[in-house]
């Protein structure tokens, strides 16, 4: 087999790849071997129909199959022999076969660019100072006072904002008569996400009572089976809880775990907020080198991750935009704003990357079940949960990468000049 690479750009490949003739008809004929004890010829039994009957009734599959055969095998061993790892799918063109010749094809593929990095350590940057206030501090008692609530059942009077709400609805298009299943639902009045008239409707009624009301959905709902339809509502209301928050005072701050009182509380929340803030302002210290190493270099990166980056960043983007029908300009703009966060993202994580290998830095077992152990704290759930979880979506080596950045992310800053 030769080949011929070629360096079209920094990252990009052209590859020509020359499969000799025996090799090429020894496969071919094998196929046709193939094709011949399956087919259904009148007059002969499988397997014994002439080649030349073989190839004139099948010869396109025929050929699909070979190159399918032929074309990945090769492909695969001139780039493992040449240490070349692409980058998303090759782009297979000027396929040639002619029985008795040499098979050709052309293979485009892209590459990670060579990373040559400038000075990074000792850079420069702006001191920044962190400090917690009174107010930040009543900020986090507050959402801890909020998640501390209680819910308890309520009689006397009518749904009131903050409210949990199970009522039986029942819906009927306003346009084909339809009607759409009955579903029993739990709503938190006054939500803004709640439709406005669903909130309207609901205020003020009590148990039993009942509501009927027409929504009108625009085309752009997130939710397609109601986009666009105008629905008539029933409501009846079966339940009503209403909020109860616990005092901020020393027994609040036991109930809430190894606290003497709420003045320890306060201590340790500002000292949380304090470390949070820190490790905030070394990321920004981390960010500001790693763009101005990025501002010195010119770093070609492959169009097929800058595409799938942008259209995850477009995605998540437009999944936090209230629903709403954007203009075409607009869409262009935001399709701007995510190719350019996109090549951003690629080329800080290349050069992170790139970083941790100079410094030959590495994660632990012991460090990767510390983190585990964080995540399960977290999110109140058991060690054993998260492990498991971790290992059966096959993130560990994820987990593994994203605890090597933020590693390399402290070295950065802390190897920085502050001024």
């Amino acid at each position: 087999m030769s080949n011929n690479i070629k360096k079209i750009s920094e990252c990009k490949r052209e590859i020509e790849i020359e499969i000799p003739a025996k090799e090429t008809m020894e496969e071919f004929k094998r196929i046709i071997v193939q094709y011949s004890s399956r087919a259904k010829i009148r007059g002969f039994r499988p397997g014994k129909a002439p080649e030349e009957i073989i190839k004139r009734m099948y010869y396109p599959e025929i050929e699909e199959m070979l190159i399918n055969s032929l074309v990945p095998k090769a492909l695969n061993k001139e780039l493992k022999d040449n240490n070349i790892v692409p980058v998303g799918q090759p782009v297979v063109s000027d396929l040639h076969f002619k029985e008795g010749e040499p098979f050709r094809f052309k293979a485009q593929i892209e590459v990670w660019p060579e990373i040559h990095l400038p000075e990074y350590k000792n850079m420069k940057v702006k001191k920044r100072k962190a400090s917690v206030t009174e107010k930040e501090v009543k900020e986090s008692l507050e959402q801890l006072r909020m998640k501390s609530a209680q819910y308890v059942p309520l009689k006397g009077r009518g749904v009131a904002d903050g409210d949990y709400v199970v009522a039986e609805v029942k819906g009927q298009d306003a346009k084909t008569k339809r009607f759409l299943p009955t579903e029993k639902v739990v709503i938190l009045a006054g939500h803004p996400e709640n439709d406005e008239i669903l909130n309207q409707n609901l205020l003020g009624l009590k148990e039993g009572e009942q509501s009927s009301f027409t929504i009108r959905y625009k085309k752009g709902h997130q939710n397609k089976k109601l986009a666009g339809r105008e629905i008539d509502y029933d409501l009846k209301v079966e339940s009503i809880k209403e909020k109860k928050l616990p005092e901020i005072d020393d027994d609040f701050a036991k109930d809430l775990g190894n606290y003497k009182n709420l003045k320890d509380l306060k201590t340790k929340l500002k000292d949380q907020l304090l470390e949070s803030k820190k490790n905030a302002q070394k990321r920004e210290m981390a960010e500001d080198i790693v763009k101005n190493i990025s501002e010195k270099m010119m770093l070609e990166l492959p169009e097929t991750v800058v595409e799938q980056e942008s259209v995850a960043q477009l995605n998540r983007h437009l999944s936090a935009l209230p629903q709403q029908d954007l203009s075409k300009d607009d869409l262009e703009s935001l399709k701007k704003d995510a190719r350019e966060r996109a090549v951003q993202n690629i080329k800080n994580h290349l050069i992170l990357n790139k970083i941790a290998e100079a410094e030959r830095l590495s994660v632990s077992e012991e460090e990767m079940t510390e983190e585990m152990k964080a995540i399960a704290k977290a999110h109140s759930v058991p060690l054993s949960r998260v492990v498991e979880s971790i290992n059966k979506e096959g993130k560990r080596e994820e987990l593994r990468n994203n605890l090597l950045l933020k590693k390399t992310v402290d070295f950065l800053a802390e190897s920085a000049i502050i001024e």
